[in-house]
């Protein structure tokens, strides 16, 4: 259930991203140089396949950056309003997960 205080505390992980595929543009480089040395064309097709991935990636990434933070709703707009119809299934409450949870078989 959303409680409407997830565009205040929500957190973006571009720079964890970014950092990611900046690690896997170094491997994918050396294998597709590597395999290029050592006579191993399929191989070095498959790191250079993965290499345009992981730039387009980064690329991206960058720009979701560069774009900076978008609109959030702010406290005054009320998290979604609530179903006006009753409980999802006829007689459910909640309790029965509860109970099982708290009656575990040792």
């Amino acid at each position: 259930m959303r409680t409407g205080s997830e565009p205040a505390t929500a957190r973006s992980a571009l720079r964890a991203r970014f950092w990611l595929s900046v690690w896997g543009l170094v491997w994918s480089v050396f294998g597709t140089a590597a395999f290029a040395l050592v006579g191993r064309p399929g191989w070095a097709a498959a790191c250079g396949v993965l290499w345009l991935v992981v730039t387009v990636d980064m690329a991206m990434i960058l720009r979701h950056i560069r774009q900076g933070p978008h609109y959030q709703p702010g406290r005054d707009v009320p998290p979604y309003p609530p179903p006006e119809s009753g409980p999802p299934f006829p007689g459910h409450h909640g309790t029965a997960i509860r109970d099982r949870l708290r009656h575990r078989h040792p």
